[in-house]
């Protein structure tokens, strides 16, 4: 398991070369424009300036589909952005969001268990929530 994660944050380090990787209750953009701001499944608190970008990198845990309905609660505050060159391996979803004006907006996902066909699944979905502030 050890290997699994090691192997997963040095994929993460290597993608995510050039940009800042918010890992913490208060990830500080650089003040430009152009910066984007990376949260993982363990952030779930940040802050990204107007005119920045948020990208979300979400792993899904062994038993779990990938994470689906990423989407932001305030769309005028932090709009989805597709990004029709981004590929993950099986198992990472990956979502963007455009800061458009000051606020916040929480972005929310969920994940539900893997069941193989014919067999009893439990009735149950994780949800994953990052509370994003927007400011000037």
């Amino acid at each position: 398991m050890r290997k699994v994660l090691l192997a997963a944050t040095i994929c993460l380090l290597l993608a995510g070369c050039g940009r800042y990787a918010g890992l913490g209750s208060n990830p500080s953009p650089s003040p430009s424009a152009s910066a984007q701001v990376t949260a993982t499944e363990q952030v779930h608190t940040a802050s990204v300036r107007v005119g920045q970008r948020l990208e979300l990198v979400l792993h899904s845990s062994n038993g779990m589909s990938s994470w689906t309905n990423v989407k932001s609660s305030d769309p005028t505050v932090l709009a989805p952005v597709v990004d029709t060159r981004a590929t993950a391996p099986v198992g990472v979803t990956l979502a963007a969001f455009q800061a458009l004006r000051s606020g916040t907006a929480t972005v929310t996902a969920t994940a539900a268990p893997k069941c193989p066909p014919n067999a009893a699944c439990p009735m149950y979905v994780a949800l994953y929530t990052l509370k994003v502030t927007v400011t000037r």
